[in-house]
């Protein structure tokens, strides 16, 4: 599974012209899901965007999450992360997860955030989005649960 998460003062993500999530400070999560993911994946990587410190402290150090700020989070489904670009001009997406099994393992990453109390709003599924993101910093993250070390 992976993810790129941004650390944002605001983020909005729109479906056919109607707003489906916006959120204020916090962190913009774009989750990609592959083939062999699994909920241990999702669970790794709800902690991991839960309690990994991109906010500054007093000291301007990065120290706090997004729970400690009192943050939400938008979760965006973005099979596009799993691109292979090595070859030709177009990118193959063989190792993406199917969809029908991919939106299972999205929404128990959304669960797993949720359970821990912080806000969460979420794209659409599958649909066309167009997501609008103020990162704040900028601060963009790359997550792997599978690179773990």
């Amino acid at each position: 599974m992976r993810a790129v998460l941004q650390r944002v003062s605001e983020a909005t993500v729109e479906v056919e012209g109607r707003t489906v999530g916006h959120i204020g400070k916090g962190v913009v999560v774009f989750l990609g899901i592959g083939e062999g993911d699994t909920a241990q994946d999702a669970e790794y990587l709800a902690s991991k965007v839960i309690h990994l410190r991109v906010f500054e402290d007093e000291e301007r150090k990065m120290n706090r999450s997004v729970a400690e700020v009192g943050g939400s989070v938008l979760v965006v489904s973005q099979f596009t992360l799993y691109g292979d670009c090595r070859r030709g001009r177009r990118p193959s997406f063989a190792e993406a997860m199917a969809p029908e099994r991919a939106e299972k393992l999205y929404e128990h990453f959304v669960r797993s955030i949720r359970r821990e109390g912080l806000v969460v709003e979420t794209g659409v599924f599958q649909a066309l989005m167009r997501v609008a993101v103020v990162n704040d910093g900028p601060v963009t993250l790359l997550l792997d649960s599978k690179k773990l070390f």
